[in-house]
């Protein structure tokens, strides 16, 4: 267990992610701890229905509701899937500026993606030629499902 939490921690700082992941017991029901406001299970809960999974019919709006709970408590990883679900108009309708606020909050915490996506790392500042907007719609295409696959694995 010690091994995959370690594997866990270390893939998040290979993937730029500096936040930890925390863990739940494998038999928490997700739905269960999300109703009772556990963020964590609001997120697996969102991704569950992101995914269409373990008996979960694929609904982005029930996805986009219960990601936002957790996005609204903190829960960083929810705020960057929030962030990208807003710019892609998946769960919610396509809203850059409310994109852009919540990539703002998960940048606040040092979220690496998030510094990123909004042009603040040394290697997005030092290129004249990186294209912040063809980044942004990739990234918010991508980071929905890629997230919610790891915190499926909490």
């Amino acid at each position: 267990m010690k091994l995959l939490v370690g594997l866990t921690l270390l893939a998040g700082m290979v993937l730029g992610n500096t936040s930890v992941w925390a863990q739940q017991p494998a038999h928490a029901d997700p739905l269960e701890l999300a109703q009772q406001g556990d963020a964590l299970a609001q997120a697996k809960l969102a991704s569950l229905y992101l995914l269409g999974r373990d008996g979960y019919e694929a609904n982005e709006k029930e996805a986009a509701n219960w990601m936002l709970k957790a996005a609204e408590q903190g829960l960083v990883e929810a705020q960057v899937v929030v962030a990208a679900m807003y710019d892609s108009g998946l769960g919610f309708a396509h809203n850059v500026n409310k994109a852009t606020q919540w990539y703002e909050k998960a940048a606040a915490q040092g979220h690496g993606t998030s510094l990123a996506i909004l042009g603040r790392t040394q290697g997005t500042k030092a290129s004249v030629a990186f294209n912040y907007q063809a980044m942004r719609l990739n990234a918010a295409r991508q980071i929905p499902k890629e997230y919610a696959k790891r915190f499926l694995l909490k």
